[in-house]
């Protein structure tokens, strides 16, 4: 089969991917691909073989069981997390945080992610010229506050998180990747300590004081890896998916008027539809085969990296026929996207984002009911990459 090499596509791949991975797949579900920093992967983007390689027993996420690991990923302290993990060991790792990241947990932020919502809409109103960034007034502070508080961590300069964020998700360097990585672990052990010394009833003192009915808890390199995991995860994705939601629904003004029109009926609809058609993650982090395995009709050898395209399996025509793929629905029926993952590695915070972004549009829309696009904006800065799918920022007016 021959190689695709990503980085010889149109330049307009970064703003709008769903084209190309379209072509991608009229000629097959799974193709070996050259990604940008030259690496050779199969990448797959059918819909029902993306859903395969996400739950095979035998497409791995821990490098460090081959030998072709050395030089793959950045390994730091905080690469000890579930997402890098296998069963047994994410096995373990995931029944000890899901005992403690629960639905009670979640379900208790509600009015606060209400009151942290309505606080932010409050600033973004009293701006004199009635025109902001809705990244920086809003999908960013919202989530950030949120998981924040819910790990218990003090007045985090959001500033460097963010900076540390931007860095892991799509490195300016391998120098300032390192950094962040380095700054964000330093962070993480002190705040840890300080929890152990002075314990709260926030999640990560809790995740402290966590044990199985064997005594089995965290670790110190875990407590940091988990906290990384949750921050991250728990941050970036909802504010790519905010921001990718707004996007579509002033693209698409009748599907906005609907939505507007019977909110209590669609909100729920409109933000599976949102993850589903422009989604904030675009490509799962790599995998690779531990053995020799068939998928899509295509033979992937053993130790092959693997990368499954979430945004390619949600616009894949066989699995959403009526309407079509490209078409932005927020009455579309019988959802089943990958936005969040499926398998043992689908997202822990998946509630937690969802209540985010049926809070957060709701009151965005109820507040500015003129909101739209900022015409003198100029154009977009999208966020480099294949792992996170959003923009750097969007300018509106209302």
């Amino acid at each position: 089969m021959p190689i695709l090499d990503l980085s010889s596509l149109a330049d307009g791949f970064n703003e709008n991917p769903y084209p190309h991975y379209a072509r991608l797949r009229e000629s097959g579900p799974v193709h070996r691909v050259k990604t940008a920093d030259g690496e050779e992967v199969w990448l797959i983007v059918g819909h029902d073989e993306a859903r395969q390689a996400l739950a095979h027993p035998d497409v791995l996420k821990n490098w460090q069981t081959t030998d072709l690991y050395a030089g793959r990923t950045t390994t730091t302290s905080l690469s000890t997390n579930m997402l890098r993990s296998d069963p047994p060991h994410h096995t373990r790792l995931r029944r000890l945080v899901a005992g403690e990241f629960t639905a009670r947990r979640v379900e208790a932020l509600r009015p606060r992610v209400r009151q942290v919502t309505d606080e932010l809409l409050d600033a973004m109103e009293a701006a004199p010229d009635r025109r902001g960034d809705l990244i920086s007034s809003l999908a960013v502070p919202l989530p950030m506050t949120v998981i924040c508080e819910l790990l218990g961590v003090p007045d985090l300069d959001r500033d460097s998180f963010r900076r540390w964020c931007n860095e892991v998700v799509a490195p300016t360097g391998k120098e300032a990747e390192t950094t962040a990585l380095r700054e964000m672990s330093g962070y993480l052990a002190e705040l840890i300590e300080a929890k152990r010394e002075h314990p709260g009833q926030d999640l990560l003192s809790a995740l402290i004081r966590s044990r199985n009915e064997d005594g089995d808890q965290l670790s110190p390199e875990e407590l940091a890896g988990m906290a990384f995991l949750l921050l991250l995860a728990g941050h970036e994705t909802a504010v790519n998916m905010l921001g990718n939601g707004v996007r579509a629904l002033l693209a698409h003004p009748d599907q906005l008027a609907a939505l507007r029109a019977d909110t209590d009926g669609l909100i729920d609809g409109a933000v599976e539809e949102m993850l589903r058609y422009d989604g904030p993650v675009e490509s799962a982090t790599y995998r690779f085969a531990r053995a020799d395995l068939e998928i899509g009709g295509t033979l992937i050898e053993a130790g092959s990296p693997v990368l499954v395209s979430l945004a390619a399996a949600d616009r894949d025509p066989a699995r959403f026929p009526d309407p079509g793929p490209d078409v932005f629905d927020i009455r579309r029926a019988g959802q089943s996207h990958l936005a969040f993952g499926h398998g043992i590695h689908f997202c822990l915070g998946a509630p937690l984002a969802r209540m985010e972004g049926r809070i957060a549009i709701r009151a965005l829309l109820e507040r500015f009911p003129d909101l739209a696009d900022d015409p003198q904006a100029g154009p977009r800065e999208w966020i480099p990459g294949t792992l996170i799918r959003g923009v750097k920022r969007l300018p509106v007016r209302w």
